[in-house]
């Protein structure tokens, strides 16, 4: 019989404390994979969500705010910017460096969730996670001359029961108890993408500045909607209008000699009336294109403007990225050398200096969230499960080192059929892995399950998709890692096995 079968047999002559010593030792693992998991899962979804652009512009404040709220949608909006920033991002002074600058304003949500006004460049040109085109589930992407049609993440759309076809309105805050009177038509899902994208809804920038028309300003600096003007003021002011030229030909009438001219202000207060009229009906007929091409008193602003830089490249055959390296072709080989393009690199700094507003890049910031924030809370988290595992390991030990007492016979038959002492020593640490890797291996579907239980709350919370079916290669660690603390938990029972006196056992 081999030793493995029989420290086997050992463990299950005591299953019920064997199996409290191997569970204990299962929540230990069970949150160190927890951990990994989210953490790593948590980490390349962060980064990835903004690699499609390379800087963020924004109002002038906590760079990381802006991220956030950029990004991952996390947070109400730190200001605005006029729209104007980003048209001289794209074809202004900065245009022989900027590839293309997509406008983004929100402060809109739908049942909860974020609703983003952009330009269809958002999906045509921006990607993810790792260079990965937007792609559509069902239906297409909206066209700029739309202006109220929309394309919905795929976790809002089954969420929320949107179909193509259907229609929604927004509201302004999460809290707020009155929906605009605006719909927007559904003509796009986006196919998974996990990213916080997957959890908004995307309409049509021109739409937004139609349905914020006639307001002196989009947003105010609370990111609270002002009261609006009448929808029909235009309509409205030449009805008051009525009445008051209305008496005004009236009275003239009476004081005139002629009475073909009472006639002729007569005729001209029918063509006033008449045209106020045609306007009003022009206006009730055509509430969002109308209002889009007339109402001008708003100006237009943004929240962020998200912009892709692009490759510089020489009159010679020298590449230059966006990262400023350069590259070149020799020989059918290439060499790359670290060389800082001053217009690529010096991007935000110039940005800081011409415009009223901060450009960061996105990627910086993320890392430092998490080298500097998560990374810090990983770190606690995983040494109090390393805790939880050394306490386990140390009721492993006692639970051994108590049945020794019980099996001094067994060991002493053991040795009296020939068994050498290093063999009884052996039997014991295999007891003891065999016991921390079947812990072990029931921690690992302990913390894989846990992510299936909470993976819809940390989506719902974070819009990153967690599964139970993703993997850290970092858990392969925990292997060798149980093996040698079964060594150490098990050595000392292991020796009391060694020194086990036969005769006196026998006795």
């Amino acid at each position: 019989m081999s030793l493995w079968k029989i420290a086997w047999r050992s463990i299950q002559h005591r299953a019920l404390a064997s199996s409290l010593t191997a569970f204990s030792m299962s929540l230990g693992v069970a949150l160190i994979v927890t951990v990994i998991v989210i953490y790593g899962v948590l980490d390349q979804s962060f980064r990835r969500s903004a690699q499609g652009y390379d800087l963020i512009v924004g109002p002038k404040g906590s760079a990381l705010e802006l991220v956030i709220s950029t990004v991952f949608y996390q947070r109400e909006p730190i200001g605005k910017i006029p729209y104007e920033y980003c048209t001289e991002l794209r074809s202004g002074r900065y245009r022989n460096v900027v590839e293309t600058a997509i406008p983004l304003a929100l402060g809109e949500h739908y049942r909860g969730m974020p609703v983003v006004a952009t330009t269809s460049d958002f999906f045509n040109k921006l990607e993810y996670r790792d260079g990965r085109k937007y792609t559509f589930w069902k239906g297409k992407n909206f066209s700029d001359g739309d202006y109220f049609d929309a394309v919905v993440g795929y976790a809002a759309a089954q969420k929320n029961g949107l179909k193509v076809g259907d229609k929604f309105k927004t509201m302004h805050g999460k809290d707020a108890d009155a929906e605009h009177q605006a719909e927007y038509h559904v003509v796009g899902i986006l196919n998974p993408t996990g990213t916080p994208n997957d959890q908004a809804l995307f309409i049509n920038i021109e739409g937004f500045y139609d349905m914020h028309a006639g307001q002196e300003s989009v947003l105010d600096e609370s990111y609270r909607l002002k009261t609006p003007k009448p929808a029909v003021a235009d309509s409205q002011e030449p009805a008051d209008d009525h009445d008051h030229d209305h008496a005004e030909p009236h009275d003239h009438a009476a004081e005139l000699k002629n009475e073909s001219e009472a006639h002729v202000a007569e005729h001209d207060h029918d063509h006033d009336h008449a045209e106020a009229h045609d306007h009003a009906a022009e206006v009730k007929t055509e509430p969002g294109k109308h209002a889009h091409e007339h109402d001008h008193s708003a100006p237009k602003e943004v929240s962020a403007v998200l912009v892709l830089t692009k490759e510089e490249r020489t009159k010679t055959s020298t590449t230059k990225d966006i990262f400023g390296r350069e590259e070149s072709v020799i020989g059918g080989h290439s060499t790359t050398k670290a060389v800082y393009d001053p217009n690529v690199m010096a991007l935000p700094e110039r940005i800081d200096a011409d415009l009223n507003a901060q450009a960061v890049r996105p990627t910086e910031i993320i890392a430092f969230l998490f080298e500097k924030i998560i990374g810090n809370i990983q770190i606690v988290l995983l040494i109090l499960a390393a805790l939880v595992i050394i306490v386990a390991g140390i009721g492993m030990m006692v639970s051994i080192y108590n049945s020794m007492n019980e099996r001094r016979q067994e060991i002493a038959i053991m040795r009296a059929l020939g068994a050498r002492r290093t063999t009884v020593m052996s039997i014991i640490l295999l007891e003891s892995i065999l016991l921390s890797l079947g812990g072990g291996a029931f921690g690992v579907l302990i913390g894989h399950t846990l992510m299936f239980v909470f993976g819809p709350l940390i989506s719902s919370a974070t819009g990153i998709s967690v599964s139970a079916l993703h993997f850290q290669w970092a858990e392969l660690v925990l292997v060798p890692g149980l093996v040698c603390l079964a060594s150490i938990v098990g050595y000392l029972p292991a020796v009391i096995a060694y020194r086990t006196d036969v005769a006196q056992s026998l006795q």
